[in-house]
């Protein structure tokens, strides 16, 4: 059997992964909540022991691995088109100097992650303008 994309949809793909990169691995959307911010994050077909949070210099970084699983293929299996993402992922967000690994939360269920953060950023009392050269 031979697989024929459309001609839009041949012209996406090309577009989404040749130059913007796969733009379907870990979504997240972040929301102030309670004086804390929530990162919520999609990582479907994760496990829970693949996923690492670290934080270092201020900045959340959060990476999640998937390996294809191969051991449903057997030797005469031809794969005809590959739209699942495996590899490594690693997405970075600064939260602030104040916040220590203990105030970090996180949780894990159903393929999204939940990260709880404080809202530690110190206002900024001063406003100044910057001109344009």
């Amino acid at each position: 059997m031979m697989y024929y994309p459309t001609f839009d949809r041949l012209f996406d793909d090309f577009f989404d992964t040749q130059w913007t990169g796969s733009n379907d691995v870990m979504k997240t959307d972040i929301v102030e909540k309670d004086g804390n911010i929530q990162f919520n994050m999609e990582v479907p077909g994760v496990n829970k022991d693949d996923i690492q949070i670290e934080l270092n210099d201020g900045v959340l970084n959060i990476t999640a691995s998937r390996d294809q699983n191969h051991e449903d293929k057997d030797d005469n299996d031809q794969l005809i088109r590959q739209e699942r993402n495996y590899g490594r992922y690693t997405r970075s967000f600064y939260v602030g100097d104040n916040v220590k690994p203990e105030d970090v939360k996180a949780h894990f269920e159903n393929g999204e992650l939940q990260i709880t953060v404080p809202d530690k950023q110190d206002a900024i009392e001063n406003h100044e303008t910057i001109s344009i050269e």
